[in-house]
């Protein structure tokens, strides 16, 4: 029994007492038990150990010897991370866990932070409806020198060991920077493979020419809004914008075959509430941009639903059925005209293609950490504010100024910034609204350091968090 079969066999239960009797015979007679425990963590990966126990209806000592068992057998631990919720394990749990920022967090050690997001941008050509930027705020033209400077002297103070440590996103649109381009050359010099999130509107032919430094990026992540004009100006406020966008990322392909350059291209693309039947089109526009380099077609594509207003981030029966039939047309349509791209389609559409409703994590003013989590990341922008949630950094931002951990300047690195955040001890009395500064990665952090911390104090230190 492989991970993904445990969710795909006609008899899960059946296919895993054959293998326990097969390999682990000494665990035959908690088959029922492990069943259920694998089924609870591969759908709802942050409960914590004691309501397991509880939900198992077994004392400690039985249940110690369940999680002793998953242990020793690595099917179990393949069929959590292979089911609905599995997302949450292998993009962000396991990563962090592995990489010791988990720990360092619970320690509050202080370190320099695992990855540091630069947000260069001064404004943005668009004015997205589900955006949290203030109208018309922006980073004055007079910031762009000392805040390029500032932003050099980060990349030049990150530790070199993790060439993922940095990339570039907002904020606002990171190519309305003019010196964007020579930032990240100087990183590349350094090793650092930063990926540049922008909406693709100001990647014209000019721009690359202006800042040829741009090609030392290892990824361009494009947002897309829609695929038409009417979709765009719908979404963004902005006429004739998709037309745009789709000349420049067919020159950009036309360009990185013409260099040989290896920076590679991605989508990201949110289903938003009425538009999941046109999921086949985006294929259909992955294939044209792919057409144009067909020796490097386009690398990626992320894929999320837009949950926002809906009560616990729950669809409907009816919109949960259209949605998973749209998603199996979308797979069928990539693999007959995209087949070498790479799709990851988040916690949540992961979850839905598997067809098991899973846990979607939705993190409240209640359940938010007064100290955050600043060894696993941080944005700073122009002004060398360093937030600490990747939503919280657009300049005017109601109530978002309470999570800016500090700010650089000459004599005070980023370093020094985290280093007395820690020391101080410092706690931000969350207030209603403020769940909107985290995003995917925020939240589900989140839910893992609250989990592990009440699994510690019931007194499972050891095997905290069910998987490590």
């Amino acid at each position: 029994m492989t991970g993904p079969a445990f969710w795909t066999a006609p008899d899960p239960r059946a296919a895993l007492r054959d293998l326990l009797r097969k390999a682990y015979p000494h665990a035959v007679g908690d088959t029922d038990l492990l069943f259920a425990l694998t089924r609870k963590y591969g759908t709802s990966p942050f409960t914590t150990l004691e309501t397991a126990r509880r939900e198992l209806a077994v004392d400690r000592v039985v249940f110690e010897r369940l999680l002793d068992t998953f242990d020793q057998v690595p099917e179990l631990r393949a069929a959590v991370v292979n089911g609905p919720a599995g997302k949450y394990w292998s993009n962000t749990v396991l990563p962090l866990e592995s990489k010791g920022v988990i720990e360092n967090i619970l320690e509050r050690r202080t370190v320099y932070p695992h990855i540091v997001a630069l947000y260069p941008g001064p404004t943005c050509m668009f004015r997205c409806h589900f955006c949290v930027r203030v109208t018309g705020a922006r980073y004055e033209n007079s910031t762009l020198d000392s805040g390029n400077a500032m932003l050099a002297s980060v990349i030049d103070e990150i530790p070199p060991d993790n060439p993922y440590a940095m990339y570039i996103s907002g904020g606002l649109e990171p190519l309305t920077n003019p010196g964007l381009g020579k930032l990240v050359a100087r990183a590349a010099r350094r090793g650092f493979k930063m990926v540049l999130y922008t909406n693709a509107f100001a990647l014209t032919a000019q721009t690359l020419a202006r800042q040829p430094g741009l090609w030392d990026l290892d990824a361009v992540r494009t947002s897309m809004y829609g695929l038409n004009d009417e979709e765009y100006e719908e979404t963004t406020g902005k006429r004739k914008a998709f037309g745009r966008v789709k000349t420049n990322l067919l020159n950009f392909q036309k360009l990185r075959a013409q260099r040989e350059r290896p920076v590679r291209l991605g989508l990201s693309y949110i289903i938003l509430p009425g538009r999941s039947s046109r999921l086949t089109r985006l294929a259909d526009f992955i294939a044209e941009l792919s057409d144009a380099a067909p020796d490097q077609p386009v690398d990626f594509l992320n894929i999320r639903e837009d949950y926002s207003g809906r009560p616990d981030g729950k669809l409907a029966p009816g919109e949960r059925a259209e949605l998973e039939d749209a998603l199996n047309a979308f797979a069928e349509r990539v693999a007959a005209r995209v087949p070498a791209l790479d799709v990851d389609y988040g916690y949540a559409l992961h979850s839905i293609r598997a067809g098991t409703e899973a846990e979607l994590i939705r993190i409240k003013p209640s359940t938010m950490r007064p100290g955050a989590h600043i060894q696993a990341g941080v944005q700073v922008d122009l002004l060398g504010d360093v937030y600490l949630y990747r939503e919280a950094g657009f300049p005017g931002l109601a109530g978002a100024q309470r999570y800016i951990a500090g700010r650089l300047g000459p004599g005070t690195s980023l370093s020094d910034v985290v280093a007395k955040f820690v020391a101080d001890d410092r706690r931000i009395e969350p207030r209603d609204g403020d769940e909107y500064f985290l995003d995917g990665f925020d939240q589900a952090l989140t839910a893992r350091l609250n989990q592990l911390e009440t699994d510690i104090a019931d007194g499972w230190r050891h095997t905290r968090g069910f998987l490590r």
